[in-house]
């Protein structure tokens, strides 16, 4: 008889949650675009890269952007089909040209489509049936899913519901939106470390993101690290949100960044190690409950130790051999 694997019986017939990979690179201008196409060349899909339409466009070049957008998608530098874009928010009167336009002229789907500014949850449920209704108008057969940003205080107010959407794959932070959006009443060391994660407030919408996305089996994508020198502090950033926050994710603005991001979200060799052993006695006694050095486990710490291989795997990780039929 054969063995069954974690996906097949930890899950209660449901997918296991979304993972992404933990590094989300964004790229405005052409020259950085195809940087950022060379490094993922370079490194395997160990991020993803979003070609940015809201900032990285010029006004009154909107059209001429997102052309050069989908001539990235699915090209030949796009080896991995990891690769999103932005598109202009709700109230910009170009969103909808940036959706037809894209889907329209590049090679393949983009990975994912993410909606800025977000303000409401009609505002995002027409943004996201407005994509599955393009996609299916233009014959393109796979869903392609939206990851919303929250930097309104709208949208932190209704952020569960948010969370709830059909075709929403994640949430991300917009820190410094969000500082700004009051008025001066947070102060602007809250838009950087340490203060990002000190200011109550901050913590605040932090947690909240990070709390909807897991309760709704969604990708939390923590907000970017404005050091672009020191990547100790960038590293450290990126461990204080997976570790004290939640989240399995985080923004890049700068290549230097993507390394660092990407080790500080990759569970330690040890860790692996542990995981891959419970799975293994688990797996041999059916699935059982097992005791593992002077510790008992069920299913529900498999759980969370097949979170650990996975994560590994989408890092880059090394999974040991004798770990590796888990995965069929």
């Amino acid at each position: 008889m054969r063995a069954l694997s974690p996906a097949e019986v930890l899950f209660d017939g449901e997918a296991p949650p979304v993972l992404l990979p933990v590094c989300d690179h964004y790229a405005g201008s052409e020259k950085l675009m195809l940087k950022s196409l060379a490094l993922q060349q370079e490194l395997g899909p160990v991020f993803d890269i979003t070609l940015d339409c809201e900032d990285g466009a010029q006004v009154g070049r909107e059209a001429e952007h997102a052309e050069l957008v989908a001539s990235l998608i699915g090209g030949e530098h796009d080896r991995f089909g990891r690769v999103g874009v932005r598109i202009h928010d709700f109230h910009h009167p170009h969103w909808r040209d940036d959706v037809r336009l894209i889907l329209r002229s590049a090679k393949r789907a983009p990975a994912f489509i993410t909606l800025p500014k977000i303000r409401t949850v009609a505002d995002a449920a027409e943004m996201t049936a407005f994509v599955e209704a393009t996609r299916t108008e233009m014959g393109i057969a796979q869903p392609i899913p939206v990851q919303l940003l929250v930097e309104t205080h709208g949208a932190l107010a209704r952020v569960f519901d948010l969370a709830a959407l059909r075709g929403v794959q994640a949430l991300s932070f917009g820190l410094m939106d969000f500082v700004s959006a009051h008025d001066g009443a947070i102060p602007d060391t809250a838009m950087r470390s340490p203060g990002q994660f000190d200011h109550p407030l901050v913590r605040r919408a932090k947690l909240e993101i990070a709390a909807a996305c897991h309760a709704f089996g969604k990708v939390p994508s923590h907000n970017v690290s404005t050091e672009v020198r020191d990547m100790d502090v960038v590293a450290n950033d990126a461990l204080r949100a997976r570790n004290e926050f939640g989240y399995t994710r985080m923004w890049s603005i700068h290549p230097a960044q993507i390394p660092a991001i990407v080790a500080a979200f990759a569970p330690r060799d040890e860790e692996i190690a542990t995981a891959a052993e419970i799975l293994l006695a688990a797996q041999a006694d059916k699935w059982g409950p097992i005791r593992h050095g002077d510790t008992l486990h069920d299913r529900a710490s498999y759980r969370y130790y097949w979170s650990v291989l996975r994560r590994a795997r989408a890092t880059g990780r090394a999974v040991p051999d004798e770990a590796a039929p888990l995965f069929d």
